[in-house]
């Protein structure tokens, strides 16, 4: 399985999350499975995608020209892909993998998730996409949707949702679930 996954940038992060990334990316090598991401260093992207790497695991990145040019590429590939922008790498990266994984970040990881739900809610795929509330990150996002259920700007049963995880070890059971 392609397993894309959206995560912070930032080196600076609570180690604790950093080590999402790592274990992340471990099991992602130790199960046969090939991660997706931004190609960038940086954060949990560097380790999660090191971890895979140190596995043995096949790694697929797909970084824009910009990133690239600020001298942000990631050595750790085993298949790059360089696109032109932003809107083009969520494209290939959404075309790409087979399912989408959400560790916490900021306001590019929102819009790579946001993007694949919206992307689904129409039906463009039906590629499933895992949310890690690790100690309630995305508690908000999740408490939004709940009131935008609750006065019916989303329907009681959508035909596309994110599914959302507390752990690592629920997010597992559901990646090798499917």
């Amino acid at each position: 399985m392609r397993i894309a996954v959206y995560c912070s940038a930032k080196d600076i992060i609570p180690e604790e999350y950093l080590k999402l990334g790592d274990e992340l990316g471990r099991w992602i090598a130790l199960n046969g499975h090939t991660l997706v991401y931004g190609g960038a260093t940086g954060g949990l992207m560097s380790r999660t995608s090191n971890a895979a790497r140190m596995a043995g695991g096949e790694v697929i990145g797909v970084v824009p020209q910009r990133i690239i040019s600020s001298g942000r590429l990631a050595d750790n590939c085993t298949t790059l892909h360089i696109v032109s922008s932003m809107a083009e790498r969520k494209q290939t990266m959404r075309d790409i993998a087979d399912c989408f994984v959400c560790l916490p970040g900021s306001y590019g990881t929102l819009d790579e998730m946001y993007d694949v739900i919206a992307s689904g809610t129409v039906g463009e795929h039906r590629k499933p996409i895992y949310i890690l509330n690790y100690k309630g990150f995305y508690e908000g996002i999740r408490r939004e949707a709940e009131d935008m259920r609750a006065l019916k700007f989303l329907p009681q049963q959508e035909a596309y949702a994110p599914r959302f995880v507390n752990t690592l070890d629920e997010l597992y059971e559901q990646l090798s679930n499917q």
